[in-house]
Parts: structure tokens; sequence; C-alpha cells
């Protein structure tokens, strides 16, 4: 039994006798990553025998949908996992302070951003929605989780059904907030006009980078062509929208992205916006050509930009002492390494 969207799970408890309580009832247990016979009934007080009968088999199923490959808990307190899906495919998900998580989308990534190991694959497969939620559930056995951001290996956009319906999914059975839902792009039409039709409405992170636009197209190859002031606009009017600001997303590299010029237009791109800059040092990926700034660089341009009225703050990817990079466990087990990719000396 192979089951990749959420919809699979329902029909295939439909066709064994549920009724839409059993199947609430099943599915819900499942995200919260709790056994189906927990409770004041128990699964025998409450399934008909023939769901009963099918259970164990479709347990066994949602279990083949995100297997724990690898575990590597960083000393910030996070846990980069790469995931083995039923096909054999693998994807990371990442566990983050504070009861998050980082999820993937896709099987590798289209967009091709020259300073992410993801990019250098292309794109492999999308992520049907129940294997998207599944990183939750494999998640949560592991330790609590009620924020969900969708930064991981691919591009949202490029999978917006499933993600949209994992989303959906995850804000009511699953029981996460919808501002703790973070949908991160770097920028697509379709994002802008499916996003405000939803009953969960996520909060947005825009993947930025850079206020030029050849620049970007140069670092972002596959991207949508659009106006770094453009995206600014759109993600600007549905952060309004929401009631949730948008976080703009920008990896810093060495000589190329994080000149005094750049700060300054930046900041007047921003200011005024309901919006917030993660300004995020480059993690060191195999074979490119960029370089991660100084931390008192970092740290002097995150100060100019915020003396300049936009709320500002320096970030560090998570568990950067174990594989800095989205894409690098991933790399790494494709080709048979057991050593670290070394991180740049600061």
């Amino acid at each position: 039994m192979r089951l990749r969207q959420i919809e699979d799970v329902r029909r295939a408890l439909e066709s064994s006798g549920a009724n839409t309580l059993h199947i609430a009832q099943f599915l819900r247990q499942w995200v919260h990553a709790r056994p189906q016979r927990e409770g004041r009934r128990g699964a025998e007080g409450f399934f008909p025998a023939k769901v009963l009968s099918a259970m164990p088999q479709l347990e066994a199923s949602l279990e083949r949908l995100a297997h724990l490959q690898s575990e590597h808990p960083g000393e910030d307190g996070s846990v980069r996992l790469l995931v083995e899906l039923e096909d054999g495919g693998t994807v990371e998900s990442v566990l983050l302070a504070r009861k998050g998580l980082c999820v993937s989308t896709q099987v590798g990534c289209a967009v091709g951003c020259q300073f992410c190991m993801t990019g250098q694959s292309g794109l492999l497969r999308q992520l049907g929605s129940a294997e998207i939620v599944a990183q939750v559930v494999l998640a949560r056995w592991l330790r609590p989780v009620n924020k969900v951001v969708f930064m991981g290996m691919g591009e949202p956009s490029h999978n917006l059904d499933n993600v949209l319906d994992a989303i959906q999914f995850l804000g009511t059975t699953g029981g996460i907030g919808h501002k703790n839902l973070v949908f991160s792009t770097v920028g697509d039409h379709r994002v802008f006009k499916r996003l405000p039709e939803g009953v969960v409405k996520p909060a947005l992170a825009l993947s930025l980078h850079t206020t030029d636009a050849a620049l970007r197209a140069r670092l972002l190859p596959r991207a949508p062509v659009f106006e770094p002031a453009e995206l600014i606009d759109l993600a600007d009017t549905y952060a309004r929208q929401t009631g949730y600001p948008l976080q703009v997303q920008w990896t810093l590299l060495e000589g190329i992205n994080d000149t005094a010029e750049e700060a300054v237009r930046i900041a007047d791109l921003l200011k005024g916006r309901y919006a917030m800059l993660n300004l995020i040092p480059f993690n060191v990926v195999e074979g490119t050509e960029f370089r991660r700034p100084s931390a008192e660089h970092a740290a002097a341009m995150a100060r100019k930009i915020q003396s300049r009225g936009v709320l500002t703050r320096l970030r560090q990817s998570a568990g950067q002492d174990v594989e800095g990079g989205c894409g690098q466990l991933r790399a790494r087990h494709l080709t048979g390494r057991s050593d670290r990719i070394p991180l740049q000396a600061m």
C-alpha cells in the first residue's frame, strides 16, 4: 500500500469501512504522533472490527513514508535529520530550537541557487502531502513540534498543491497555529494568488538575497524573474492581509551582497514595510566560489540596516557544526562519505 497524499490515507480508511469520525480520529492520532490505541476508549472501543483489522497494514505504510536514516545533533540544540522515503530517496529535516521543525517539500530543487548544495542536484521528484506531513510526525516522535517552516530541500511554490494541502492539514488536524506555519519561497505569482485563498494562511518568508535584479538572476538562475521591489510589494501586501510580518531571507556572501551599498538599498526597500530581515552568513558548500563573511562584518551590516529603521536579525543556520547547509547531509550520504564537510574558518 503506497500512500503519498493525505487523500490516499482517507481513501484507504474509507475502503476499510471507516466513517468521517473514524477517519478524523485516525488522522489526528497519526499527525500528533500518538498510538492509535491510546486514549480512554482505545481503538477497540472506537473503530469497527474491519477498520481494526486493516489498521496494522495502514500504520506500516505510514511509517514507511519517512524513516529516520541518521540524526546529527548540533551544539545549538538543533538536530539535522536525514530522512529516507519509501522509494529510497532522501530528504532533510531539521529540529530547531523552541519546538520548531524545518521540512523538505521536494527531493532536490529546480531553482539552482548557486550557493545551495540542494540546488546542485536539480529536481528529482515532488513530495506528496502525506510525505511532507510524515516528516512532522517523525519529528514529533522525537520531541514536541509546534512550528513548521517549509524551508528545507525544494522550492514550495513548485509543489504548490501538495504543500498547501499539508499546510491546511497541519493548521487544522495538526494543531499548529497558522502564524507558526512558514511558507518560504524565492517568489512566484502563483504563491501570491493561492496563499490568500486558503483557510489556513501561513506566514511568508521570501528568499531575496540581493536588491540587484541582475545579480539575483545569477544567484538564483531558474527563479521567476522579478524586480526585487515588485517582490517586496507583493509579499508586503500578503503580510498585511494575514497580520504576520514578512520574513526576508538574505544569505550573506562575502564581497557579493554584504557591501555597504547593499545595506543601504535593502534598508531603503524595507523601510515602512511589515517585514523583518534575516541575515544568514553563508555556510560553505564544496565546489562553489562563495565565501562566508567574518562575524564582525556580518554584525556590522546588521547594525547598519537596523539603524536605518528596519528590524534586522543576524541568524545562523541550525547545526552548523554538523553540516551547515541544506542538502549537505544528503550529498554526503549519496557519495558514501562519513566525514563532515568542514566549515570555512571565520
